[in-house]
């Protein structure tokens, strides 16, 4: 079967995977090995083999394979590279794309480790990002210079929920050199798809939604296959590998994504509205619902409108830590994308390394919470956050 006409659904289950050919095992094996033995004619220049073939897992392991097929298939991409985190996917893109003197022009509203890798860290290696209100991608196009060589957007943001508008972006970046780069944790490939809409690469945290079970640590770039092989091997001088066992569980996680995508969405969908009608909320930002200031742009270019939420408690921050303090059935703990519904506050949080003043600037308010809702019987998270919130 020609699986890149065939669903979604069966894309993920059946994508990249083949029964072993030694064992015939139904399941893909987890190659949980560092080296492997070459097979090569000793009267032979190393020729094909190789550089084919499997050497050492920092390079590369046939476990690796099946996720970064399967992936690139999901995404729409012509390949896929597993890394040890989303961080390391971000990181290696950027090793890869910018050299000393080149700018960064970036969404001003990130996932925190992101800001700070922009904001602490790639200007000791010369390299300068500009931080833009995105939503409003003329502000992308007025910073945009000759030394840019790479747009970074997050979208939805973390953990504001701001959209931006991925294919106005991308026809922006047309006019220069600069690669569009979009983290689309958030939305996985079932829910969004950039590259269909101009992006030139995808990078992801795996360890969210791809693996889904709050068990696994991993990272994920897609892109063009020239791309992707260019960001392999600085992948492999720079050594952050997954190990194979996190990627057999991020593909195993991958087979659900979809029915799990879909529950997650359609529980915070109520638990949106249900805060939306509170006493206790001051507002609640949801890009599916219809207050929020880019719910067209969310419907034409996401599919469904994910699992995140946040929410701004009235009160601030001591009504939030006593509220957070009293739920029961949400857990309070940092990620995202778990089967069980878990809360935070960013600014103590996810963002403490956001100096205070730009992080209310962004509006990451004292009041403000980050829900990331399960798979869990929706009517059970809402009691739960009602008897919080009381």
């Amino acid at each position: 079967m020609n699986l890149e006409k065939a669903g979604f659904f069966t894309k993920a289950v059946h994508a990249g995977e083949k029964p072993c050919p030694l064992t015939g095992s139904h399941a893909t094996p987890i190659y949980q090995t560092s080296t492997f033995v070459l097979k090569r004619n000793v009267e032979q220049p190393p020729t094909t083999e190789w550089r084919t073939a499997y050497i050492y897992t920092r390079a590369g392991n046939p476990t690796h394979t099946v996720l970064e097929e399967k992936m690139a298939i999901l995404e729409g991409g012509e390949a896929a590279l597993a890394t040890a985190s989303g961080m390391a996917a971000i990181s290696t893109v950027i090793f890869t794309l910018l050299k000393e003197g080149d700018q960064i022009i970036s969404s001003d509203t990130l996932y925190g480790s992101t800001y700070t890798l922009f904001k602490e860290i790639m200007p000791k290696l010369g390299v300068k990002t500009v931080f833009v209100d995105a939503t409003n991608p003329a502000n992308m196009k007025n910073a945009l210079t000759n030394k840019t060589k790479m747009i970074f957007i997050e979208t939805p943001a973390n953990p504001t929920m701001d959209i931006v508008d991925i294919r106005a972006v991308s026809e922006i970046a047309n006019e220069s050199d600069a690669k569009v780069v979009v983290d689309n944790t958030f939305m996985t490939p079932y829910y969004q798809r950039p590259m269909e809409l101009g992006a030139d690469a995808v990078v992801y945290s795996a360890t969210k939604y791809l693996s889904g079970h709050g068990d696994t640590l991993g990272g994920i770039v897609v892109g063009s296959r020239n791309f992707v092989m260019e960001v392999r091997r600085t992948l492999a001088l720079t050594g952050g590998v997954t190990n194979p066992f996190n990627a057999w569980l991020i593909v195993r996680g991958l087979k659900t994504l979809a029915l799990r995508m879909d529950k997650h969405s359609e529980n915070a969908m109520a638990v949106a509205k249900f805060l939306s009608e509170h006493s206790k909320v001051k507002k609640v930002l949801y890009p599916g619902l219809p207050s929020h200031p880019q719910h067209e742009l969310a419907k034409k270019q996401m599919r469904d409108f994910g699992g995140i939420l946040a929410f701004e408690i009235k009160g601030g921050m001591k009504e939030a830590y006593t509220m957070m303090e009293k739920v029961k059935l949400c857990r309070c703990a940092v990620s995202l994308g778990d089967t069980a519904t878990l809360i935070e506050h960013p600014a103590t949080m996810t963002h403490r390394m956001i100096p205070q003043e730009e992080r209310l600037q962004l509006g990451i308010t004292d009041g403000l919470i980050r829900l990331s809702i399960g798979i869990e019987d929706s009517n059970d998270i809402i009691v739960d956050l009602d008897q919080a919130l009381k």
